[in-house]
């Protein structure tokens, strides 16, 4: 599906009308696609205001956690690549070889659908205002339609912040009637992603974690916080970073969840250490409705997990594997806690009892076990891989480990953040702490999280050291425009404009 294009029938973000106001529990129950034209939306009915902003939500959860978005993002920094050459080879080829096709349809799967969050929170955006003209400023309720903008406007900015880390230059989607489509240079993406949006959703959304939340699990004003020091970090603005992770570990009440191995299990959804997860529910049901995202978590699973003693087994489609050299990295420095949560080995067998499928034909021998759910807690008669397991997309273990490195960039002591990740991971605690140390630490707590290793190497200008050899250069820094956007709109060949 082509997004990008001249012509746009706008369409609010207001989901269709349920019967009253929703419990807090409901908010990620509905699906944009269930939208009511402008002309249909009672904006006088306030009580229904957050449903907009439901809608981006879902749009997270539909379009961002797509699987073949997990295939490119995440498979591009020499530790970890797409898993099998048998099936989606052009995937191999961007993130072993850096070879790359445009018109991989993986390729426009990731344009699309993280500027199809964007559209809809511009639309959620134009809706809201129509409830704020039956709103008085000054009030409590003027300040929740506030709150709720932030939330649309930090969700948007995750979207503008994954475009621009994969494709550089992009286009800034201001509105849903635009008819033009130049893009902007990465530094105005920079600014628009701070000024337009962080900036607000720092100042009007409450500072409690997301689990504390009005609505559970929402983003809030440390969630916005943590993704303005990521921008601030590629903009080498250590003093803003320092700023601002500080603010979170000093006032966010925010915690490193103790069990490493259960922090992305469904014991940890939505634990102390979150600041932004997609939620996914089945309700407790064995069958009928489940909320979920696409194919995400099964695209990972190795072939199968069997249980010896019951001869049951389950898996997915052997897909995100890590690279030997990375598994060896791994463990010759110590690692044991995140050893064992983040690599499913094959011949292996987990702590559950489960032995891990042999490597089969082409495929790796090593899957990402960050997206591992045990059988057990799994819903009875719903055994596809990882369901009922939420997407954790930002965590506080990151927090402290930028302020780590900001603190040492400033000439200042950066051993604290740091060696509270060590400490939980069950690592040796160190003084000095370096540049290098941090980078390392941040490699292995984050491994296969969000292409932070590769952001990482290109921001620090290791990329060529590390994947010169498989093929990347400078100019490879970024993707390639997908060729069907190129089709359609030829504004995007412009010189990128400031």
């Amino acid at each position: 599906m082509k997004f990008l294009k001249k012509r746009i029938l706008y369409m609010l973000s207001a989901v269709v009308m349920l019967g009253g106001s929703m419990a807090c529990s409901d908010f990620i129950d509905i699906d944009p696609e269930n939208k009511l034209p402008e002309e249909s939306v009672d904006f006088s009915k306030t009580e229904n205001m957050y449903q907009p902003v439901v809608g981006v939500y879902a749009k997270v959860r539909t379009s961002g956690m797509h699987f073949a978005n997990k295939l490119l993002l995440f498979g591009r920094d020499g530790d970890m690549w797409s898993g099998r050459t048998d099936d989606q080879g052009a995937a191999v080829d961007f993130g072993r070889h850096f070879n790359y096709t445009n018109s991989f349809w993986a390729l426009n799967n990731v344009w699309v659908t993280f500027y199809e969050i964007i559209r809809i929170a511009n639309s959620s955006l134009e809706s809201l205002d129509g409830y704020a003209t039956y709103l008085t400023p000054g009030t409590d309720d003027y300040s929740t339609y506030e709150s709720y903008c932030a939330e649309v406007r930090t969700l948007r900015a995750w979207a503008y912040y994954q475009l621009v880390t994969n494709f550089g230059p992009i286009v800034l989607y201001k509105d849903n009637t635009q008819t033009e489509f130049r893009r902007s240079t990465i530094d105005a993406v920079y600014k628009y992603i701070l000024e337009e949006d962080l900036n607000y959703a720092m100042e009007k959304l409450p500072r409690l974690r997301p689990n504390q939340m009005t609505h559970t699990g929402a983003v809030s004003a440390f969630t916005a916080k943590l993704l303005a020091a990521k921008v601030y970090l590629l903009q080498e603005n250590y003093e803003q970073v320092e700023t601002l992770t500080d603010d979170i570990i000093n006032n966010g009440n925010f915690s490193l969840y103790s069990d490493y191995y259960s922090l992305f299990k469904i014991p940890g959804k939505l634990c102390d250490e979150s600041l932004f997860e997609c939620q996914v529910t089945d309700f407790g049901n064995g069958s009928g409705e489940y909320i979920g995202v696409d194919q995400w978590f099964n695209c990972e699973g190795p072939f199968s997990l069997k249980n010896p003693d019951t001869g049951t087994s389950f898996g997915g489609w052997g897909f995100m594997g890590y690279e030997s050299e990375f598994v060896a990295w791994a463990e010759n420095r110590g690692e044991t806690v995140r050893a064992e949560t983040s690599f499913l080995k094959a011949g292996s067998t987990t702590r559950e009892g489960w032995v891990v499928s042999d490597a089969k034909g082409t495929s790796t021998d090593c899957w990402n076990g960050k997206g591992y759910l045990p059988y057990d807690q799994l819903t009875p008669g719903r055994t596809t891989y990882g369901q009922n397991n939420n997407v954790r997309v930002l965590r506080y273990a990151e927090v402290l480990l930028l302020n780590s490195e900001a603190k040492i960039r400033l000439g200042k002591n950066g051993d604290n953040g740091y060696n509270l990740v060590r400490e939980r991971a069950q690592m040796p605690t160190k003084t000095g702490v370096t540049l290098s140390d941090v980078l390392d630490e941040r490699r292995m707590e984050l491994c296969s999280e969000w292409c932070n290793r590769y952001v990482d190497l290109v921001r620090t200008g290791e990329a060529a050291t590390v994947l010169g050899p498989k093929g990347w250069t400078t100019e490879k820094t970024y993707w390639p425009l997908p060729a069907s956007q190129l089709d359609d709109l030829s504004d995007l060949l412009l010189d990128p404009m400031d």
